[in-house]
């Protein structure tokens, strides 16, 4: 009897043993809620990657913060309390993100965003060092648009965003370009994601006569300007941010879409991109992955977001673990430092190559600009 006890004892050890040597990756992403459009393939994308890297298995502990922001913080603090995680994915949305970096420096675990503001890893700060994210950042955005609104030789814009960090970064970095470029802007609305009418400020603005109308949104919440300046009969250019490039915008927005126009990662027109694109292979390798286990044209450049965090963390999981085991505060500052250190990582999104000052790492490889034809996306030449 003595015997089986010290046998199950010892198998139970050994599975403890066992168990701490996997590597744990907690996951909060919005998969209800306003974003769910952009939550839902990144949580589908989760699925497809690697069980296990460098021989140690890797566990994936996901989360719904149901696009709200304390039940993003209050996932975090479970993931990395409770289910001891060496690294957290998300949140999906910029509030959400931001919301987390306080978590992430207080407990010293790397958060790696799926949300595009550039104010969750600047200005880099002791909070912001255990911050990485893999969205473009919205000035790389901002810059595209405001490239191709001069290029068009458009003089005049309004500007109509959420009323929150997204809408807010976006005002920010998009009127700061545009007017240090020449363009003028003649108006600043803003709306709520949960909003179901908008007409009096797209009525204040067409009445200033914009050339374009830039509308700062994510997910389909971003159709109901749209729908509105369509609706009133608006004959300019619109524009868009990165944060509608789903397939879900276009089946809302619908019709209404037709012409617009959008700064996107290339893994959104990889069939489209020239041989010669550094980002095309990788591209259409997510592109692939994700259409052969949901269907032809199911891909997001959301989900591309999460693959390419996979992309960093098979990176630097095995640097990581050449100086400390997983379950431990070693193991977590170590994988921040080989994050930090990424260098020429091939993602759906674009090429990585990140640094003590940069925790984003994309250049202007990563965004294109597209145009919505017949329910489509097409890269526009």
């Amino acid at each position: 009897m003595k015997l089986k006890l010290f046998a199950v004892a010892a198998f139970a050890m050994l599975a403890g043993i066992a168990s701490a040597q996997d590597i744990k990756v907690g996951v909060t992403i919005s998969a209800t809620g306003p974003a769910a459009s952009l939550g839902i393939p990144e949580r589908n994308t989760i699925a497809l990657l690697p069980k296990t890297i460098a021989g140690h298995k890797v566990d994936y502990i996901v989360l719904d913060d149901a696009s709200d922001t304390t039940t993003a913080v209050k996932n975090t603090r479970k993931l990395i309390s409770e289910d001891k995680v060496d690294v957290v994915v998300g949140s999906t949305v910029t509030p959400n993100s931001l919301a987390m970096i306080d978590v992430a420096a207080e407990t010293e675990t790397p958060i790696i965003s799926l949300a595009a503001s550039s104010r969750i890893v600047e200005p880099m700060d002791a909070k912001r060092r255990w911050m990485f994210k893999t969205p473009q950042n919205d000035q790389q955005m901002a810059t595209v648009i405001v490239s191709d609104m001069l290029h068009r030789k458009l003089k005049s814009v309004a500007f109509i965003g959420f009323s929150d960090a997204y809408g807010e970064g976006w005002w920010t970095t998009f009127s700061t370009i545009a007017e240090g470029r020449g363009l003028k802007i003649v108006a600043n609305e803003r709306y709520q994601r949960t909003d179901t009418s908008v007409t009096g400020q797209i009525l204040k603005m067409m009445s200033l006569r914009p050339d374009a109308i830039l509308i700062a949104g994510s997910g389909t919440p971003a159709a109901l300007p749209e729908k509105t300046l369509k609706e009133r009969g608006y004959t300019g250019l619109i524009y868009q941010t990165h944060g509608v490039a789903n397939n879900d915008f276009l089946r809302v927005c619908g019709k209404d879409c037709e012409g617009t126009l959008l700064p996107a990662g290339p893994v959104l027109v990889a069939d489209q991109l020239p041989a010669s694109n550094p980002v095309r292979k990788s591209a259409l390798a997510y592109v692939n992955a994700y259409e052969k286990e949901y269907g032809k044209g199911s891909v997001s450049t959301f989900g591309g977001h999460a693959w390419d965090t996979g992309q960093l963390l098979q990176n630097a999981i095995p640097v990581a673990l050449k100086k400390a085991k997983p379950g431990t505060k070693e193991f977590r500052a170590a994988l921040r430092d080989a994050l930090e250190g990424s260098k020429e990582i091939a993602g759906a999104h674009g090429i990585f190559n990140m640094s003590p000052t940069d925790h984003l790492g994309l250049d202007q490889r990563a965004a294109v600009i597209v145009e919505i034809k017949n329910g489509a996306w097409v890269l526009t030449k």
